[in-house]
């Protein structure tokens, strides 16, 4: 199985996602909708591919999943939307106002902050994965 590894920006217009050393790519008003556009992509290319006998790689007939990286800036502003910057202060101990400038894309975090945010992010993940009904 071939990864494909993508990157997700977000923007003022929504998301957009492209795949390293690939030629695809897509965009949406959410992040859902922007890898459903870039997998249509995918499909359209090998079904033209398909239809005019010409080769392409074999991993696209579906054996391929995806990896995704977020640019700091783009995570930090998409989830102070959904959890705010005091719950991400709480999740993953950088200071609100450290947030917001990440967010802002007034300052970039060095590589150990970078991984002290997604470090967080997972902790808190397994923890809402742990909850049973």
């Amino acid at each position: 199985m071939k990864t494909i590894h993508v990157k997700i920006e977000r923007n003022k217009d929504g998301f957009g996602v492209y795949a390293d050393n690939e030629v695809f790519s897509g965009m949406g008003d959410t992040l859902g909708q922007a890898i459903e556009n870039m997998v249509e992509g995918i499909n359209l290319y090998t079904e033209t591919m398909k239809e005019a006998k010409l080769s392409y790689p074999s991993y696209l007939n579906g054996g391929y999943k995806f990896e995704y990286e977020y640019d700091m800036q783009s995570m930090v502003s998409y989830y102070s939307g959904i959890i705010g910057f005091s719950g991400l202060e709480k999740i993953t101990g950088i200071h609100q106002k450290q947030l917001g400038s990440y967010a802002k894309g007034e300052s970039s975090p060095r590589k150990e902050q970078t991984e002290r945010f997604v470090t967080g992010l997972h902790t808190f993940g397994a923890e809402l994965n742990a909850i049973s009904l």
